[in-house]
This record gives C-alpha cells, sequence and structure tokens, in this order.
C-alpha cells in the first residue's frame, strides 16, 4: 500500500476506494505503523508549528505559545488521537452485531483509520492557526468517510446504517470530547502554571 496513493484516492474517489480497502489483507498493526502513526502526525507539527511560530491573532496582537508549550501540546495530541482511533475502530467492532454487521477488528479498524484521512490531512492548515476553520471542514468530510466506510467495509444493512452512523459519531464525539479536556487540562494547565 502506497500511503500517498491511499490518501488521494480516499479522498478524491472514496467509493471506488473502500472496495478496494474491504477486500484488502492487512492487520490492525499494518494499519496503524504503515499509516495512521504517519498521517496523524501532519496535524500535531502543524499545529507546533502554527502555534509556536506563526501564533494566533486577537485583535492587533499576536500571541504566540512557547515552543515547549506547543512541543507538549503536539506530543500528547498525537498520542491521544492515534488513542482514540483505536477506541473508536474497537467500538465499531464492539456494536457491529448490534446493527447487523460481523464482529471482524480488522474490518472495523480499517474504517476508523481510514475515515480521518481528511482530518489528518486537512490538519496541515495548523500550521496557519487562522485557518483552523478548514480543519472543521475537513473533519465533516471525514464523516462523509465514515458513512460510506461503514457502508461498504462493515456491510450494514440500509435499514439499519443511520443508527449504527449515528451511534459511532457520538461514541466520536465523546472521545474526541474527553482528548481534548486531558490535553487542555495537562498542556495549558502547565501553561497557566508558567506564566504566574
Amino acid at each position: 500500500m502506497n500511503i500517498v496513493e491511499r490518501a488521494k484516492n480516499i479522498l478524491l474517489k472514496p467509493k471506488e476506494e473502500w472496495e478496494v480497502i474491504k477486500n484488502e489483507e492487512t492487520t490492525v498493526n499494518a494499519l496503524f505503523t504503515q499509516y495512521a502513526v504517519i498521517l496523524a502526525a501532519i496535524p500535531a507539527v502543524a499545529g507546533l508549528l502554527g502555534y509556536s511560530v506563526f501564533g494566533m491573532n486577537f485583535g492587533f496582537k499576536t500571541f504566540r505559545m512557547p515552543i515547549t508549550t506547543s512541543f507538549g501540546w503536539a506530543v500528547l495530541t498525537y498520542i491521544l488521537m492515534l488513542v482514540g482511533i483505536y477506541l473508536i475502530g474497537f467500538l465499531i467492532d464492539t456494536f457491529a452485531p448490534t446493527f447487523g454487521s460481523t464482529k471482524n477488528l480488522t474490518q472495523s479498524m480499517k474504517v476508523a483509520v481510514y475515515a480521518y484521512t481528511a482530518s489528518w490531512v486537512g490538519g496541515i492548515f495548523y500550521i496557519f492557526p487562522v485557518l483552523s476553520f478548514l480543519v472543521m471542514l475537513a473533519g465533516i468530510y471525514s464523516l462523509v468517510l465514515m458513512y460510506m466506510g461503514l457502508k461498504r467495509v462493515k456491510d450494514v444493512p440500509q435499514e439499519k446504517m443511520l443508527g449504527y452512523f449515528i451511534t459511532v459519531i457520538v461514541i466520536a464525539i465523546i472521545v474526541y470530547f474527553v482528548i481534548g479536556a486531558i490535553t487542555t487540562a495537562v498542556v495549558f494547565s502547565g501553561y497557566a502554571m508558567g506564566a504566574m
């Protein structure tokens, strides 16, 4: 699997690519080591540079995080993002029988990992914090990819698809809310303490 081709295809030709992904032989380990750990670094590195080098504008003042704070944010965000993807994939698999699909951890992880491609690639916009809203748009496209992946890779019956998708979205929101809270508490509490 060529990572650039896979990312390009999942973003530009998702219907066709999900069919390829569905039939592809792989392992959970390979999904993470050959794809997720590489792409998940994009928003972390872009955020590190964006928040410490370019900074955020508030009125007439530009605020830049100290490099140590933004580095801590980047490392913690990166690690927790990968943990979050694994947890979402695990829960996709756990809930599969409830929605007429079969349990298959590798297939569930394929959906979780590849659906987040848009968010990871869109994370490049963190390099200019003023463009961070574009990451949110990429996140919305990741939800579209998630829907398509659940439908094609997990073979969910059409009548149960919406319920499964909503369940996965709620799970993802909860997982990333917790990750955001942890990151904020750990990184920015230290920053606030250092600023005193």
